[in-house]
C-alpha cells in the first residue's frame, strides 16, 4: 500500500494543479491547443530528466546536463552546416554527449571525485567548450526535418495527435523504464544506488556501472538537446541555463530519493509536467516569473521533505 501511494502520489499531484489551473482560468488554460503546448514545453526537460533518473537512482548527480544540452544543439548545427544528413548531425550531438558522460564517469571511479564537483566541473567546461565552438555566436543551421520534432501540429498531422518529439520522450520513457526493471545493468545501478558496499560484496563491478550511468546520462542530455536544437532551430552556446534544476526537480519531485535506490520513470515525466502546468498556469493568470519560481521552490521542498519523511518512516 505505501508503494502503490508513492507511485500515484505526483500523478494526484498533477491532477491537483492541472484541475486548480482549470478552474481559474476555465477559458484558456484547458484546451486543446494550450495541452499541447504544455506537452511541447515538457518534452526538453521530460528527455534530459530520463538520463537524470538513471543517475540519480544509482545514488549520483549530475548539474552538467544545461552545458551538455547547449553543446548538443552546437555540434548538430556545425554538423549540418558541415553538409551531414540531418540523422547523422543529431546522432553527432548525441554521441558527443556520450563521450563526455564518460569523461565525468572517469572523473567519478578513477580520479574518485565527488559526483557533485566533478559534474560542477563540467558544467562550466561543457558550457565553454560549446562557447568556442561557437564563436560565442548563434549558429544558423539549414532548415530539415529536425526542425519540425516540436512543431505544434496542423491539419494533416492531426492523426498524429501529439507531435514527434513528444513521441520520442514517451518511447524513451518505456525503453529506459525497461532498462531499469528488466536488464542486468538496470538492476546493477538500482543495486549500486540502493548500498554500494552491499553490491561490490555481490560481485558488482562499481565503477564499469558508474561509468555507463553517466555516458547514459550525458546521452540522454544530448537527446534533449537535439529536441531543443528543433524547438530553437539554431545551435545556441547559451541555452539550457539553468536547465539542470529543472531536470533534477522533475525527478526529485517524481518521486525519486536523493539517497539512491529509488526512482520511476513515470514519476519523472510526470515532475516535469508538473513544473510545465505550474509555470502554463501561473503564465495564464498574468503572475510574475518571481512568483512562478517561488512555487516551484515550494514544489522541490515538499518533494524532498516528503522523501525524507518516508525514509524515516521505514528505518
Amino acid at each position: 500500500m505505501k508503494d502503490w501511494g508513492r507511485k500515484v502520489g505526483p500523478l494526484t499531484g498533477l491532477v491537483i494543479v492541472f484541475t486548480l489551473f482549470s478552474l481559474l482560468r476555465p477559458a484558456s488554460f484547458p484546451t486543446a491547443g494550450n495541452i499541447e503546448l504544455m506537452l511541447l514545453q515538457t518534452a526538453v526537460v521530460g528527455t534530459g530528466a530520463l538520463g537524470m533518473t538513471i543517475v540519480i537512482v544509482s545514488g549520483g548527480i549530475d548539474l552538467s546536463v544545461g552545458s551538455m544540452v547547449a553543446l548538443s544543439t552546437v555540434t548538430i548545427a556545425l554538423l549540418l552546416n558541415s553538409g551531414v544528413s540531418p540523422i547523422a548531425a543529431a546522432v553527432g550531438g548525441v554521441a558527443a554527449g556520450a563521450f563526455c558522460g564518460s569523461l565525468i564517469g572517469f572523473l567519478v571511479t578513477r580520479l574518485r571525485l565527488a559526483p557533485f564537483i566533478a559534474t560542477l566541473a563540467m558544467w562550466g567546461a561543457l558550457r565553454g567548450a560549446a562557447k568556442g565552438l561557437a564563436n560565442e555566436q548563434v549558429i544558423v543551421a539549414p532548415s530539415t526535418w529536425l526542425n519540425n520534432l516540436l512543431n505544434v501540429l496542423t491539419d494533416d498531422q492531426k492523426w498524429m495527435i501529439v507531435p514527434p518529439g513528444v513521441w520520442l520522450m514517451l518511447i524513451l520513457a518505456c525503453i529506459v523504464g525497461a532498462f531499469l526493471n528488466y536488464t542486468r545493468l538496470g538492476r546493477h545501478i538500482v543495486a549500486v544506488g540502493s548500498n554500494e558496499q552491499t553490491a561490490r560484496l555481490c560481485g558488482i563491478s562499481v565503477e564499469r556501472t558508474k561509468l555507463m550511468v553517466y555516458t547514459l546520462g550525458s546521452g540522454f542530455a544530448a537527446l534533449a538537446g537535439v529536441l531543443q536544437f528543433s524547438y530553437l532551430t539554431v545551435g545556441d552556446p547559451t541555452t539550457g541555463t539553468g536547465m539542470e534544476l529543472d531536470i533534477i526537480a522533475a525527478v526529485v519531485i517524481g518521486g525519486a530519493s536523493l539517497a539512491g535506490g529509488e526512482g520511476r520513470v513515470l514519476g519523472s515525466l510526470v515532475g516535469a509536467l508538473i513544473m510545465t502546468v505550474v509555470a502554463n498556469g501561473s503564465t495564464k493568470m498574468e503572475l510574475p516569473n518571481w512568483v512562478q519560481e517561488i512555487v516551484t521552490g515550494g514544489i522541490i521542498i515538499a518533494a524532498v521533505a516528503l522523501d525524507r519523511y518516508r525514509h524515516r518512516r521505514m528505518e
